[in-house]
């Protein structure tokens, strides 16, 4: 088994290093920075869009597009060796107008909403937010209820949202509404692209364990909608939301990020004795926790492998998302067994240059966003293991 990459990806991976080394601050600044979240202020979500528009200007912001879209066309390797580096670099990359918006519009959109909206998304000129869940509609999304009313040219929105990542930032949301309430749950449903500025939407912040405002509940009273705005065909945005782009989703970020939490861990142990003498298995915590850093690694490498192959990942992708979900857990938890009752600390407390009580409450999302593990669990023994239903 050879464990590297062609000699051009691995010039790539140096390129990205360098790119990063120049234009990201501190690592210190950097963990303050995450510990308080990406797009929780008018701050951060200045500091998190300066450094997309870098990222634009070089071609990586959507490296995974198509090239006629403004993309890079990048192979899933480079795009594997990208997102491992700027996730071990805690680099503010996510941008849900990337990951939903722009492919869903390649797939669907009508040729005027691509020229419209696909060029502010690739140069980091708009911040989109995803209008899905909501209080009765979680994980089984297709129980969604805010309905969508057709009124000549427009639909009129009412409902609410919840869960809402920088919906209080957001220029655009990408909104799923019921436009038909007699039909089946997963036949009623359709795509609308939403001014957040509109009258008639009102985002509330939602503060979450660790008192950051990252989530929102957005709610919707007689808003109008164009029907230019909505991206598919009525009543089939069920079957638009799972976007068939074959892009890379490995979900090597999370164990990227693991390896440079375990760095970070063992240097702490190594700089305060009086650490490990109040633990002495913490060796034994932190040597778990690299190898399992290493197995996760090659669950998402498998994805990528895979995905460059030309095959499918299913259950693969779901297995690497579950265990990096799960083991982001047990690193924070392993980061408070080092701290002992000085991890409980906040903010300038720490005496360790990091509020690990803020990572630890965050890490308790994991494995809920995106997918819970649940559902992951079922997705791994369903078409995986090929296991019957309950």
């Amino acid at each position: 088994m050879r464990f590297t990459h062609e000699s051009d990806v691995e010039a790539f991976r140096a390129e990205v290093r360098q790119f990063i080394a120049d234009e990201l601050p501190s690592e210190e600044e950097r963990l303050e920075r995450a510990r308080g979240g990406f797009r929780t202020n008018e701050e951060e979500y200045a500091y998190t869009m300066g450094f997309q528009r870098k990222l634009a200007a070089r071609g990586w912001l959507a490296m995974a597009w198509p090239e006629e879209y403004g993309g890079g066309g990048a192979s899933h390797m480079r795009q594997l060796v990208y997102n491992e580096e700027m996730a071990y670099a805690g680099a503010p990359v996510g941008n849900m107008g990337v990951a939903w918006v722009g492919p869903s519009l390649m797939l669907y959109g009508t040729d005027e909403q691509k020229r419209r909206y696909i060029p502010p998304i690739t140069a980091a000129d708009q911040w989109w937010c995803t209008l899905y869940s909501e209080p009765g509609a979680g994980s089984d999304l297709a129980s969604l209820q805010a309905s969508a009313v057709r009124d000549g040219d427009d639909y009129v929105i009412n409902g609410q949202k919840i869960w809402t990542s920088g919906g209080h930032l957001a220029d655009w949301g990408w909104l799923a509404v019921r436009t038909d309430p007699d039909a089946p749950k997963h036949k009623g449903i359709s795509l609308l692209m939403l001014d957040m500025k509109s009258p008639g939407v009102t985002v509330r912040p939602l503060i979450n364990l660790g008192d950051q405002h990252s989530f929102n509940e957005v709610f919707f009273e007689d808003v109008r909608v164009p029907v230019s705005q909505r991206v598919g065909e009525e009543n089939r945005g069920w079957y638009h939301l799972a976007v068939a782009l074959d892009f890379e989703r490995s979900g090597i970020g999370a164990y990227s990020a693991g390896r440079r939490t375990v760095e970070r861990f063992t240097r702490v142990a190594h700089e305060h004795p009086a650490l490990r003498e109040h633990r002495r298995t913490i060796r034994h915590e932190l040597a778990e926790r690299a190898i399992e850093v290493n197995v996760g690694t090659f669950l998402a490498y498998r994805v990528a492998t895979m995905q460059a192959r030309g095959l499918v990942p299913n259950h693969e992708a779901s297995a690497s998302k579950l265990f990096g979900s799960e083991l982001n857990q047990r690193l924070q938890l392993t980061g408070m067994h080092l701290l002992g009752m000085a991890g409980q600390l906040r903010g300038s407390s720490s005496r360790v240059g990091f509020d690990q009580a803020q990572f630890f409450l965050r890490s308790a999302a994991n494995t809920v966003e995106a997918g819970t593990s649940e559902i992951q669990r079922n997705i791994v023994a369903t078409r995986g293991l090929g296991l019957p239903r309950g």
